[in-house]
């Protein structure tokens, strides 16, 4: 039976605080859980979300979703992966709610709890310790930003092990997202047309994916020129730094900047039965006008989506075929750190210099390309 492991991870004490590295201990994996070697984990925008606050994690917290690494021990009743499996990490949900009874988990009717409230009260599974101390962790049901994860069967995805983990790790989250929404929520068809507001990791994953898809129109808006490029060479046919520079109509509006004031505009450029997905972390109490009369007569749509309204155990694969096919160059899109320049990753995260900052857990693992 597996025992406890030591391992380092960046620790946020408050809302607000800085990353923080410590030595820290893991328990045993409980029922259900898997104990994971973490290589690398991408930087989300969301890991800044949750470490201002503004997202309900308990402080002192262990953040990180977006891990990859090797199973080093699994507890009681797993049977879908063992140790020595290369795996990726997604997000965690309950698998027994009418959401996960169609493979729609980001809709869990557990997610907030599962993926945010982690912590000492969760009896029967390991956890994480500072010293004598628990720290709050099972963030995304992983908390990666560690050497070493507790992560759960329903949000492990094994995956080759000649695939280069370090570059895959944001599969589980950002790419997923924004190829999700476009590939399995909104069901791209070849020949349409797509505007895409922002263009960060979710916004450039959109894009490469309605390239997939086939769209003969993608537009895409952001206030930074280099992503506009990179945009242009993923797959971009059209960008812009202002929305009302967009030449609609389209049949697709996907907003990941989480700013309202765009929301109404971007209805207006839709078309007949056009569609806005609403994709962003957008602030609890904001607001946005919706003309009635312009959705019913025009037969417009909004949905929200979550994690990009996909399986993980189904549409990574799905990722993984796109990207050995080269028709997802996520390469293009990162930037590697070692583990203790965290500080320095989620900076350029936060500035734009970078749009997929990844943390590498050993600085002496040469990343294959």
């Amino acid at each position: 039976m597996a025992g406890a492991v030591d391992a380092v991870g960046a620790v946020v004490d408050r809302p607000g605080g800085s990353f923080n590295l410590a030595a820290l201990r893991l328990d045993p994996p409980g029922p259900g859980q898997v104990r994971v070697e973490v290589h690398a984990s991408g930087v989300c925008h969301t890991d800044m979300v949750m470490r201002d606050g503004a997202l309900p994690v308990r402080f002192p917290c262990v953040l990180g979703h977006e891990g990859a690494g090797i199973v080093d021990a699994v507890g009681a009743g797993v049977s879908t992966v063992a140790q020595g499996d290369h795996v990726l990490l997604s997000f965690a949900s309950c698998g027994h709610c009418s959401a996960c009874h169609d493979h729609q988990p980001g809709y869990c009717a557990e997610f907030f709890p599962r993926n945010f409230l982690g912590g000492p009260e969760d009896k029967g599974k390991g956890g994480i310790w500072r010293a004598d101390r628990q720290v709050g962790g099972d963030i995304f049901g992983q908390s990666s930003f560690a050497t070493y994860a507790l992560a759960h069967a329903r949000n492990v995805v094994r995956i080759d092990p000649d695939l280069p983990l370090e570059l895959l790790a944001p599969l589980g989250c950002g790419i997923q997202t924004g190829a999700g929404t476009v590939l399995e929520t909104l069901k791209v068809m070849p020949g349409q047309s797509i505007a895409i507001l922002g263009a960060g990791a979710v916004g450039l994953s959109a894009v490469m994916a309605a390239k997939i898809a086939g769209a003969a129109q993608i537009a895409l808006l952001d206030r930074h020129q280099h992503r506009l490029d990179l945009g242009r060479e993923l797959g971009a046919t059209e960008t812009s730094a202002a929305i009302d520079e967009l030449k609609g109509p389209f049949d697709y509006v996907v907003d990941t900047t989480g700013v309202p004031a765009l929301l109404t505009p971007a209805i207006n450029l839709l078309g007949a039965r056009g569609t806005l997905a609403l994709v962003g972390a957008y602030p609890e109490d904001a607001q946005f006008m919706v003309p009635p009369a312009g959705i019913m007569s025009m037969g417009r749509r909004i949905v929200g989506v979550v994690e990009g309204g996909i399986d993980p155990q189904q549409f990574i694969p799905v990722l993984i075929g796109h990207y050995r096919a080269g028709r997802l160059p996520i390469e293009k899109l990162v930037g590697f750190y070692p583990f203790a320049e965290i500080e320095q990753a989620v900076h350029d995260s936060e500035t734009g210099s970078v749009i997929k900052p990844i943390l590498l857990m050993d600085q002496d693992r040469v990343i294959q390309r």
